[in-house]
């Protein structure tokens, strides 16, 4: 099953380099289910590599001036608070059996798989929905957008402790929508502050587990080469067209997660 993780592992990069968002709802899937990773250490191997891959993308966009360092602190700042508390001081607190009746039991791993698969869902939704724009750009007609979008940088903070997710299906709608950022300009911030974010995380609540690093290098090194054919293909193709078809295999995919961990 290997070979078909470092498969997905290079479309995890190709999404990130070509959208800006949603490979990294990719990468605990792929551990845990290609690589056979238990849930835990899936969200902390998919920090790192969702951080270097985002990192690197985030080069090409930065040498054409198309990251804006202020968003990504006023985003970023809140995000890297809520990922230390949550990677130290959340997770440890969920129990190892969350819910025993007769056969039935939810384990912390099954929880967390739970948490992602709904999110997954989430995420699927955001790109598929095409009336999201409008919703949120009555909201940004308020005076409160920067309070809107450091609340929104808590709640990916949150989200890419609990489960390793990078959120750039939440931030780049944010950037957008509510401070009015040009698109390309969204998606370049958005890799800045979803490498900062995870690298962050990662670091802060690494000396809990055992890192396997040459599997880490691996998967981020093919993870790396994916995300520079991305933003060599964005050149050529629309991301946005794109969207919609990712969203619909991203919503097969949660639901899947959901019917395995529960009925299967």
């Amino acid at each position: 099953m290997e070979i078909f993780g470092y498969i997905a592992s290079v479309f995890i990069g190709i999404s990130l380099g070509l959208i800006g968002g949603g490979g990294s709802i990719l990468t605990v899937p792929v551990l845990v289910y290609l690589f056979g990773l238990d849930t835990f250490l899936a969200t902390e191997y998919s920090l790192f590599i969702v951080g270097i891959s985002s990192l690197v993308g985030s080069f090409s966009y930065f040498k054409k001036r198309l990251v804006n360092f202020k968003t990504a602190f006023v985003f970023g700042v809140p995000s890297i608070i809520s990922i230390f508390l949550t990677r130290n001081f959340l997770l440890p607190l969920i129990p190892d059996k969350i819910i025993k009746f007769e056969n039935f039991l939810v384990t912390k791993d099954i929880f967390l798989v739970l948490v992602f698969a709904g999110l997954m869902i989430v995420a699927s939704y955001k790109m598929i929905q095409k009336g999201v724009k409008l919703e949120i750009e009555k909201l940004s007609s308020q005076n409160n957008s920067s309070l809107l979008v450091t609340g929104k940088g808590f709640v990916v903070g949150i989200l890419t402790g609990l489960v390793g997710a990078g959120g750039g299906f939440m931030i780049i709608p944010a950037l957008v929508n509510l401070l009015k950022t040009p698109m390309k300009t969204a998606i370049g911030t958005s890799l800045v502050i979803i490498s900062l974010n995870s690298l962050i995380g990662f670091f802060s609540s690494m000396n809990h587990i055992k890192i396997e690093w040459n599997l880490l290098g691996r998967i981020s090194a093919i993870a790396i080469v994916g995300i520079i054919i991305g933003s060599k293909l964005s050149k050529k193709i629309d991301g946005k067209k794109l969207k919609p078809a990712f969203g619909w295999f991203i919503l097969v995919m949660g639901i899947y997660i959901i019917i395995k961990e529960l009925f299967l």
